[in-house]
């Protein structure tokens, strides 16, 4: 009897065995090209890759059967045909086991034609809106979209929980030209953590990789990136946002109280704080104080705690440590609702090399520069971005409008950008290469920020941005269309260093030292200036602010008190890094939270209750205030009493703006009818004096004011004679008689 002949398996010719070969082993760099529903002259072929499936059915949407797949590869290569091409889903068994499977590889792309030229382009402001990870529907089904700029990558793929992290199952597709890679996978939702696997250039596999543009993250130690919806949070700050974008923040108060979220106040057991307790404790904490903005230190995603979130990895992702993104933005919106602006530190500078982060994230330096003279930073270990790549600046502006445009906060403080400014920054002759021009200074980190700062004006009429530059660049907060950086203020790094240095000498030897606490107003007017007493000050072994003090401990806190007076009523914008406003005795420490029970003594209460008062005066005195960015709003009248360490100014508001005179003696030794020049005559109040008892002080002072007679001194026609307390520092304001 003849052999009965094996029937023949369906022809694919679509399906060559290197084809298979590549499908199986996750290595097709389009598989789109083969997998789903296709239409050819044999009919319409549905192909798909189910890993551990023994049978395949293609089921309609109304549940009926209209097609069996053949199995092609043990491993779960499926193909066979049916009638026509429709909307379908997979029928899959092993076994008893039946599962069902809404094939990714069904649907067409998201992105078009025009997220094609503008990210090519390097134009794309909403870029966060097409890249990354976002629930939608799509061809009327729910899922997710994901997307991921990696252009010589040779193939991506998107792994999580919803494939069991198995990167063939949901290889992407490319969009060539501008090397985005993407996909809709269905029936993926909110809380999905994903990761994407990368084959890179050279055709190695990479570690898995975070999403640069992943709006959630885990809790370190774990690295996966978290499917998170930032667009449909309830804002309730209206009337905020409209009052923001109303006057010249130049001509506003701004106090900012500086903080590190996860060591300002922890739980009982050490825990971190999440962000609604934050709102609860921090926001009426600051708006008690009289704070108007809080600055927080990193709150994008970072691996390392010690880091303080100056080595971020998910810039699009407010870290977990704390709650959810909609946490965050719950956060934001109750500072608001209390009158208190926010700003973040955010970090364009630099990133770490961790390998789930953006280093040689496809395989190539894409985020970085290949040579490592532009490219790494010797000071931190950490890749540089390159300003150069249309691409990356695009991304780094996107990420900033994205804090703006979903979280609404209202400044942004720009780190480390000396570090962007000069090609030879902490590098030595031989290890940087100098420009075009044969400079040292970074044009295309140049030419990055001033378009980040049109953009971010442009855009959000009312915020602020800020930048941490310790050098000599001119016009750091000059527009850019007379020639300056853009930015909206600087820190003013040389006072800070100047005064600290002035108030760590001895009395005895201050008189030496004088020139360190004048010689900042020959430039005080050359830039927008806000005076920092940040977080850097306080580590390392510089010691804190208090401790920074020379003396015996009355003297310490006098000394303390005194040069907060001085600051809020020096020329620029103030920040104050937390824990000072109470004078913590010990250095900052970011495993634990403040030292809170010293509130408990009252040298410490009083220092606070200093620094709530500097900050209720000066947002009430105009003259303390509105000319902090120009020179009408200052005028000397001691300037050089070395011999007595006396320092005394006037400041000046607008039209109707009472004057305010600032006197400081910065010896142990009080000293009575010291003759001060004074712009009116008449009553002057005495609003502030840092030595008064209800601060901890020992109450020397004018009896609540002193009367300017019409005796000239000090280039004024009015003079008046004044106690001056000993290391203190008063304001007077003319009554308007």
């Amino acid at each position: 009897m003849p052999a009965r002949k094996r029937p023949e398996r369906p022809g694919d010719p679509a399906l060559t065995p290197d084809v298979v070969a590549a499908l199986v082993a996750g290595r097709h760099a389009d598989p789109f090209a083969v997998l789903g529903i296709h239409e050819d002259a044999q009919g319409v072929h549905v192909r798909t890759f189910i890993p551990g499936a023994e049978r395949v059915e293609v089921v309609a949407r109304n549940g009926r059967t209209i097609g069996t797949l053949v199995r092609r590869h043990a491993a779960g290569l499926f193909t066979g045909r049916i009638a026509r091409r429709m909307r379908y889903v997979l029928r899959a068994r092993r076994g008893g086991d039946e599962w069902i499977v809404d094939d990714a590889y069904a649907y067409g792309p998201v992105l078009g034609p025009m997220d094609d030229w503008l990210i090519g382009e390097g134009t794309h402001a909403n870029l966060y809106d097409r890249l990354g990870a976002h629930a939608l529907v799509h061809e009327g089904t729910r899922g997710v979209h994901f997307a991921v700029w990696a252009p010589n990558a040779r193939r991506v793929a998107v792994v999580g929980d919803f494939n069991l992290w198995d990167g063939r199952r949901h290889v992407m597709r490319l969009r060539h030209g501008t090397g985005v890679w993407e996909i809709f996978v269905p029936a993926v939702g909110e809380g999905t953590l994903y990761k994407y696997e990368i084959i890179g250039a050279g055709g190695d596999l990479l570690p898995l990789k975070s999403d640069p543009v992943g709006f959630g993250a885990e809790v370190r130690p774990s690295t996966a990136s978290v499917v998170r919806d930032t667009t449909t949070f309830a804002w309730t700050d209206q009337a905020w946002m409209t009052a923001r974008a109303a006057g010249d923040a130049r001509q506003r108060p701004l106090s900012i109280y500086e903080v590190h979220l996860a060591s300002w106040r922890r739980r009982a057991d050490g825990g971190w704080l999440t962000y609604d307790e934050m709102a609860e404790s921090l926001v009426p904490y600051a708006v008690d104080m009289g704070f108007t903005h809080l600055e927080l230190m990193p709150v994008t995603e970072h691996p390392l705690d010690a880091s303080w979130g100056y080595q971020p990895i998910g810039l699009f992702a407010p870290t977990s440590r704390f709650g959810d993104p909609a946490g965050f933005a719950r956060f934001v919106d109750r500072c608001h609702a209390a009158g208190l602006g926010v700003i973040v530190d955010w970090v364009p500078a630099h990133f770490p090399v961790d390998p789930h982060g953006l280093a040689r994230f496809d395989g190539t330096a894409l985020y970085e520069h290949e040579d490592p003279r532009l490219g790494f930073h010797p000071d931190w270990n950490t890749a540089i971005f390159n300003f150069g790549r249309r691409e990356v600046v695009n991304y780094l502006i996107a990420n900033a409008l994205y804090w703006l445009d979903r979280y609404h906060v209202d400044g942004l403080r720009v780190d480390a950008v000396a570090s962007m400014l000069y090609l030879d920054y902490s590098r030595k002759a031989g290890e940087w290469i100098p420009n075009r021009d044969g400079g040292r200074e970074n044009l295309e980190a140049v030419a990055f920020l001033r378009r980040l700062n049109e953009i971010v004006y442009a855009r959000h009429p009312g915020v602020m941005t800020l930048a941490e530059e310790s050098t000599a660049w001119p016009g750091v907060s000059h527009p850019v269309f007379a020639g300056g950086l853009g930015f909206g203020f600087k820190w003013n790094m040389g006072w800070m260093h100047d005064t600290l240095q002035y108030m760590g000498e001895d009395p005895v030897h201050r008189r030496w030292h004088h020139d360190k606490m004048t010689f900042g107003l020959l430039y005080a007017f050359t830039e927008n200036f806000v005076l920092p007493l940040s977080h850097d000050e306080v580590v390392h072994g510089k010691r804190s602010l208090l401790d920074k003090m020379p003396g015996d401990p009355w003297q310490r806190f006098a000394a303390l008190r005194a040069y907060y007076a001085l600051m809020w009523a020096y020329p620029g914008k103030k920040l104050l890094f937390m824990g000072q406003e109470f004078a913590q005795g010990r250095e900052w420490d970011h495993d634990t939270q403040l030292d809170w029970d010293l509130l408990g003594r009252p040298q410490h209460q009083a220092v606070q209750a200093l620094v709530r008062d500097c900050n209720r005066l000066y947002r009430a005195e105009r003259a303390l205030h509105e000319r902090d960015c120009e020179g009408t709003g200052f005028r000397w009248i001691a300037v050089d009493d070395a011999a007595h360490s006396v320092f005394a100014w006037a400041r000046f508001g607008g039209d109707g703006a009472r004057p305010v005179a600032a006197i400081a003696n910065f010896t142990p030794v009080p000293r009575t009818q010291y003759r001060v020049g004074l712009p009116h005559g008449g009553r002057w109040h005495e609003i502030l004096n840092s030595d008064a008892s209800a601060f901890g002080g020992s109450n020397v002072g004018n009896a609540g004011g002193v009367t300017a007679e019409p005796v000239p001194s000090h280039g004024f026609p009015f003079s008046a004679a004044v106690t001056l307390p000993p290391l203190g520092t008063l304001w007077l304001a003319h009554a308007g008689e």
